[in-house]
């Protein structure tokens, strides 16, 4: 008896762009618009910023695929349970598309920014490279949307550019802070008043520029020191321009 083999369907990580529709790739685009299977991040009770972008793109009868964190900042990081919980959530959302994969079914999976620039899908990549066809669509991250917004070259030259986690520590992100010419520090939030205090040991706060929601339509740009003392949303971004060699 001849037993047809079902081909695997590919797995695709889409990278969004920042946050703006009309930055998002021709080639992410296409793939999204013409998916029978959608799968995005998000925290467990709200429509999550990924599917925002998605309005209006999808077909009326995709299926839509949820993967909702266990837990996003409400345990601290060093805590155990931190990396046991979202390490069973991701093997759990690998299962489910790897399953999907083989029943012959494609499945655009979409980052915010780019899929390989700390974003969760590189931990979907992971687990899925080696057992389906996994194909990555690169993106404008959401740090070029943050310096572009400023109206500055974000360096000039032969300027380093050093990207920072607001989650840290104060020491680390005051050595990576004073060695470097232009800087980007992410992942904020609850995290700006350490992130104000290594600035300020460095020397570089009086330079530093916040933006949040870059690219997007509640964009705010302004120099960190006018920003008051507020926490600022988790994916707000802190930019420092290079200022290095020019002709």
């Amino acid at each position: 008896m001849n037993v047809q083999m079902i081909q695997k369907g590919t797995i695709w990580g889409v990278g969004l762009g920042p946050g703006d529709p009309d930055l998002m790739s021709v080639r992410a685009d296409r793939l999204l618009r013409n998916a029978s299977h959608v799968a995005y991040f998000r925290k467990a009770g709200r429509s999550g910023q990924a599917r925002r972008i998605l309005d209006g793109m999808l077909r009326p009868d995709v299926t839509e695929i949820a993967m909702e964190y266990p837990v996003t900042t409400e345990i601290p990081l060093s805590d155990p349970r931190y990396n046991a919980l979202l390490s069973a959530f991701y093997e759990d959302s690998a299962a489910h598309l790897r399953s999907l994969s083989d029943a012959g079914q494609e499945v655009v999976v979409v980052s915010e920014g780019d899929p390989f620039f700390y974003g969760s899908f590189m931990h979907l990549y992971t687990r899925l490279k080696d057992d389906c066809p996994v194909h990555v669509v690169p993106a404008i991250t959401g740090m070029s949307a943050a310096w572009t917004a400023t109206g500055l070259p974000i360096t000039w030259g032969d300027d380093v550019l050093t990207v920072l986690m607001g989650t840290l520590p104060h020491d680390a992100l005051v050595a990576q802070m004073a060695a470097s010419d232009a800087l980007v520090i992410m992942k904020i939030g609850r995290n700006i008043e350490k992130v104000r205090e290594a600035l300020r040991a460095a020397g570089r706060y009086d330079a530093a520029w916040l933006i949040e929601h870059a690219a997007m339509p509640d964009q705010s740009v302004q120099k960190l020191s006018e920003a008051g003392d507020r926490v600022t949303p988790y994916f707000s971004i802190i930019v420092v321009h290079g200022n290095g060699r020019r002709p």
